[in-house]
């Protein structure tokens, strides 16, 4: 007979899991990057370890740089956690959060 065993990677460590992996993706818009990039890096800085994917979005047209644009993280570790940035980058003024949890 062959059993198999699902692991979920939490807080840095292997645990058995249900068999249910969670994707915690976080959507960010700012409106204006000059004036939000330095509160926003430094909580993504701040969460640095709970972030396994980091990717970045803005409009650039003819040499020119938008100043609105987005960044898409998918987030690593307790949801308690995450929901913290989520809650931090939300208080950001000017930056819409939006999220999306996958269970299965």
């Amino acid at each position: 007979m062959m059993m198999l065993v699902v692991f979920k990677f939490i807080r840095g460590h292997y645990a058995k899991g249900n068999g249910m992996e969670t994707h915690y993706i976080l959507g960010i818009h700012t409106r204006n990057r000059i004036s939000q990039a330095s509160q926003v890096q430094s909580l993504l800085t701040e969460y640095g370890c709970n972030i396994r994917t980091r990717l970045g979005l803005h409009r650039v047209a003819d040499g020119v740089c938008a100043l609105d644009g987005v960044i898409l993280l998918e987030l690593f570790g307790d949801t308690a956690t995450c929901d913290e940035l989520f809650d931090k980058l939300s208080a950001v003024e000017g930056v819409d959060v939006q999220k999306m949890v996958f269970t299965g």
